[in-house]
């Protein structure tokens, strides 16, 4: 009978605690030593016993939290899938909490920040683009602490220039990131496409020419082809 009323108000107590009332560390400490059995430990063994129980509980929380990160992850991918970039951006920023050098979900937070950019409206009619603007340096930041723990990482690489060429007009910036994506994937299309892009908008002429010559010679895909012929026309005339 002891331990059932015992056990109630333990469940009592701890309902208490996680229906919105605010309680002091203390309090959960002492929920926490009448759960273990843990009140104030003094001999030697009693000592070790209490330790061993609290090393439990912490390797509990651990785990625990790690779950959480993965599944807080796992729901921002889902997110991403659904096209619902900001609710994405706030599960990455959540498993961050838990994994700030994670260079995975930095990425996942550049992307998101990226399409976020573009969902950005004035909506006081003020003129301003500040909303839109801080996206896109939330990307530029993400994607850049992404790579500062991975430089070989090619789709950080390659969305920090996507972000320099097409949306801050910075694309000196993008070229020695995407030479080094072109030193790792050798036949990224894309990124060669925006390579030459960012060679173009600086007047590198001669070095646009040859990329888009490079694709040519790669790719027995007519579409890809097409457009690599086209816009090397382009760049010949602007030469001129």
């Amino acid at each position: 009978m002891k331990k059932i009323l015992f056990g109630l108000v333990i469940s009592i107590s701890l309902m208490t605690l996680f229906t919105g009332c605010i309680k002091s560390n203390k309090t959960i400490i002492r929920y926490q030593k009448m759960e273990e059995k843990v009140d104030h430990p003094t001999t030697i063994e009693e000592l070790k016993e209490a330790i061993d129980k609290y090393e439990n509980r912490v390797a509990d929380i651990q785990l625990a939290n790690q779950q959480i990160a993965i599944w807080y992850k796992m729901l921002g991918t889902r997110y991403v899938d659904a096209k619902m970039y900001g609710e994405a951006l706030k599960c990455f920023q959540k498993a961050l909490e838990f994994y700030p050098n994670n260079q995975n979900l930095y990425y996942w937070v550049g992307v998101c920040a990226g399409y976020m950019s573009h969902a950005a409206m004035d909506f006081s009619g003020t003129g301003s683009t500040q909303v839109r603007m801080n996206y896109l340096k939330l990307a530029e930041d993400a994607y850049s602490r992404a790579i500062q723990i991975d430089d070989r990482f090619v789709r950080a690489l390659y969305g920090l220039s996507v972000i320099y060429v097409f949306e801050l007009d910075e694309s000196e910036k993008a070229i020695p990131l995407l030479e080094k994506v072109m030193e790792i994937e050798t036949k990224d299309f894309n990124a060669m496409f925006v390579l030459a892009r960012a060679y173009y908008e600086n007047y590198e002429f001669d070095k646009a020419v040859k990329i888009y010559d490079k694709i040519i010679s790669l790719t027995k895909a007519a579409d890809i082809i097409n457009a690599a012929q086209d816009l090397k026309k382009q760049v010949l005339d602007a030469s001129y």
